[in-house]
């Protein structure tokens, strides 16, 4: 497996060095407190969305992006060509686009501007890109102390300019302004800006479709524990997580081994050979990445296919063949239900949702224990289950990854990413604790 790059923080800190793009302080790292900003999940395109931008548009939030974009005033600063942040964006730059309106935006500079850093910015959806220039935008978020909100903060991030078309709605929602990239390898994602600039910690957290945190902070939770909400940082599996050599900004998990298992004696391995799920350090294909500008999980055809076996025999063995395949709805290609019963669907559980397989991804390189998808992460109108085929109409990344895990196996779960020990905390379906991402102290 790749090794994971060096730790971002050096990189960082050389990508702000200065000041007229990114607002440095003097202050002490402990003054520097944790930032937390509410999500929103748009349901016409299953995107999530992050407000940050003062007086502006929501972003969407892009696990894999480098870089934050947004389209601009008629009038905007601009960052010199000659600049730490300008190479660090130009390096950066997507390896394989289609470029819209050829490219180019440069309407709109404030007077004086002579060589203005061009940057590049990318669609995750429809995989365009375009050119516009570096500039800065102001934002604002919730500080927290990881139990209350406490007062609103500004701080200014490096972005790009973007041309209206390449938000290109329906593929982003309506709402949306541009992308926030949240990507660890890069030094001009915002989680990256934000650690390097306010100095409170490499870490970043989601809880899907709700909140966000920046910075070292606890996250309360209440469930069933009779002392009250408690911390679930602490609690939860870590792992580390690969980067792609080939094509920066995803997450990538080391998983070796799928398997299903359900009301049976066992689990029933999804059937590949060695080595089949292995990020290929050389051609940047294959790997489990983490994406949030997929709707649901997509899987390389001989993944699929496997993986789709592997869900039959579990389920044919635990209903004693009482289900099995029925007819597709949609994309949906693995759907049950009863021979000459078609409203047999999963049993219904007394508080966690629909009695039904759980798919567990085996985890190695050290990790401290599995990724299981459960239930609530999957399935799909009762009876399907929300993995598809790749195709022609998949996520547009650069290479084939073997696996894709999109929004509704991220859903619900607490995610804390450190970026310099390159590492990964998560927790189960939330809902199996019986709590959830609403119930976060700080809201």
């Amino acid at each position: 497996m790749p090794r994971p790059p060096e730790p971002v923080h050096v990189l960082l800190l050389a990508a702000i060095a200065v000041q007229v793009f990114v607002r440095c302080t003097a202050q002490a790292a402990s003054d520097q407190k944790p930032l937390v900003s509410r999500l929103a999940k748009d349901y016409n395109t299953s995107l999530y969305t992050i407000s940050v931008k003062n007086g502006a548009p929501p972003l969407v939030v892009d696990l894999a992006g480098a870089l934050v974009w947004s389209t601009c005033p008629s009038t905007h600063s601009t960052v010199p060509c000659q600049s730490a942040a300008c190479d660090a964006v130009n390096r950066q730059q997507p390896r394989r686009c289609r470029y819209v309106d050829g490219g180019w935006f440069w309407a709109g500079r404030e007077p004086g501007s002579r060589c203005a850093c061009t940057a590049h910015p990318f669609n995750p959806v429809t995989g365009e890109c375009s050119t516009g220039d570096l500039t800065t935008f102001a934002m604002s978020a919730n500080t927290t102390n990881g139990t209350d909100l406490l007062y609103p903060e500004s701080f200014t991030a490096v972005g790009a300019c973007a041309p209206e078309r390449l938000l290109a709605s329906p593929s982003l929602p309506q709402a949306a302004a541009g992308v926030a990239g949240f990507s660890g390898t890069t030094p001009l994602s915002l989680p990256s800006q934000l650690a390097a600039q306010r100095r409170f910690g490499s870490t970043f957290a989601l809880c899907l479709p709700v909140f966000a945190t920046f910075g070292d902070t606890p996250v309360y939770l209440p469930n069933y524990n009779p002392y009250g909400p408690f911390d679930y940082t602490k609690m939860l599996r870590r792992t580390p997580f690969l980067t792609n050599p080939r094509r920066n900004g995803g997450y990538y998990l080391p998983v070796k081994r799928i398997s299903v298992s359900w009301r049976g004696p066992g689990d029933v391995p999804v059937s590949l050979p060695a080595g089949a799920l292995d990020l290929n350090a050389r051609t940047g294909r294959g790997g489990v990445v983490l994406s949030t500008t997929t709707p649901y999980a997509i899987m390389r055809t001989d993944v699929f296919r496997a993986f789709g076996k592997a869900f039959d025999t579990v389920v044919t063995r635990g209903t004693e063949s009482r289900m099995a395949r029925v007819a597709r709805q949609k994309q949906f290609e693995l759907c049950y239900g009863g021979a000459g019963d078609t409203m047999l669907s999963f049993p219904m559980m007394k508080r966690t949702g629909f009695d039904a397989p759980a798919i567990t991804l085996e985890l190695d390189a050290g990790a401290t224990g599995n990724w299981t998808i459960l239930n609530g992460n999957y399935l799909v109108r009762e009876t399907c289950v929300g993995v598809v085929e790749m195709g022609p109409e998949g996520m547009p990344v650069d290479g084939e990854p073997a696996v894709v895990l999109g929004g509704m196996q991220l859903e619900n779960i607490l995610m804390v990413f450190d970026l310099d020990k390159r590492t990964l905390g998560f927790s189960r379906l939330l809902e199996w604790d019986l709590t959830n991402c609403y119930s976060a102290s700080f809201l």
